[in-house]
């Protein structure tokens, strides 16, 4: 074979070989990536996802695609949590006080009378307690990637105008499934019952349950106000829903895109908030021309003072009673 033949067959060969590197780095690890939520298309939480996957897969030059899974396409927050830090479902957004049965950090945030205000929970949450908490994530196998705001939960009923905690005494409350949440209802006197979110409409609708405690958008957007006419601004929790990734999905990214999931989640939880103001307040519309009794006037001190029990037996932990104090101090 003549030498320039040669030549030119190996220019060929390193030409294939950087095209094919070159491909390689733009394409092999592309994927897409599964993330669960319980609630339904239009909710602040969904929209904020897709809002997410828009980011990605535009930051990533359409390399990496979020496939959002709603309305409990992929099952319940209890076995959706336990699949991610497996690595079958790759993002999910979920609430503190479910995520706090496996990363301890986060049942502070879920702690009642805890925070003053929402602005008092956002200055938390965007400042460096919200950063440590997010980090503290990957020994339980997530990654913390973002807070999304959930508003003031508070308790409604189907049996009576609660305006003390005597009204509370014999009611069956549907709680999430989580030990904190039931001890807290046990607290003010009423008999907590750990349901699944989407089970709570039929236990109220069968009588199952007297009545529940969450936030405006999931008492209307689910039907619950229909059967559920009382609603009592107790307003005794304000924690917040958090975005984890499996750590098993984190790792299949370069350092690069973990910045550019990173970024986006952020932006994400920025763009939530304005879209979770608008709902909430129409979502108390919508209740109140429905003819949902809200109480407003009621004393929190005695229900405050309830929790006493429930902030000794946290604080036996040197490192949760130092982050109480923290966040208390935040002004």
């Amino acid at each position: 074979m003549p030498v320039y033949r040669r030549a030119d067959l190996l220019r060929i060969i390193t030409l294939v070989v950087a095209l094919l590197a070159a491909v390689a780095a733009t394409s092999a690890f592309a994927r897409e990536f599964r993330a669960a939520d319980t609630q339904n298309e239009d909710y602040p939480t969904v929209q904020a996802l897709l809002y997410m996957g828009s980011m990605v897969a535009e930051r990533s030059g359409g390399r990496h695609q979020i496939k959002v899974f709603h309305s409990r396409q992929l099952g319940e927050e209890k076995e959706t949590l336990e699949q991610t830090r497996v690595g079958a479902i790759d993002l999910n957004r979920t609430n503190v006080a479910l995520i706090g049965n496996m990363v301890p950090a986060m049942n502070v945030l879920a702690m009642p009378f805890l925070f003053r205000s929402i602005e008092h929970l956002q200055k938390v949450l965007d400042g460096p307690i919200g950063s440590e908490i997010l980090a503290s994530f990957e020994p339980y196998g997530f990654v913390g990637l973002a807070f999304y705001d959930s508003g003031a939960r508070s308790i409604y009923n189907s049996v009576r105008p609660v305006r003390s905690i005597a009204d509370l005494k014999g009611l069956r409350l549907r709680v999430q499934q989580s030990e904190q949440m039931s001890d807290m209802i046990k607290s003010l006197g009423a008999e907590p019952v750990e349901l699944p979110y989407g089970q709570v409409l039929t236990g109220l609708a069968t009588r199952l349950i007297d009545g529940a405690e969450n936030n405006w958008p999931s008492f209307v957007t689910t039907d619950h106000y229909k059967y559920a006419g009382y609603y009592t601004l107790t307003e005794h929790t304000m924690s917040p829903e958090v975005l984890v990734m499996s750590k098993k999905a984190w790792g299949s990214l370069s350092a690069e895109d973990q910045q550019i999931f990173r970024e986006s989640a952020l932006r994400s939880s920025r763009f939530m908030r304005e879209k979770w103001r608008d709902l909430e307040e129409g979502s108390r519309k919508q209740a109140e021309a429905a003819g949902v009794k809200i109480v407003t006037d009621i004393d929190r001190k005695p229900f405050e003072a309830a929790m006493a029990g429930l902030y000794a037996k946290a604080q036996r932990d040197p490192a949760v009673a130092q982050l109480i104090e923290r966040i208390r101090k935040v002004e």
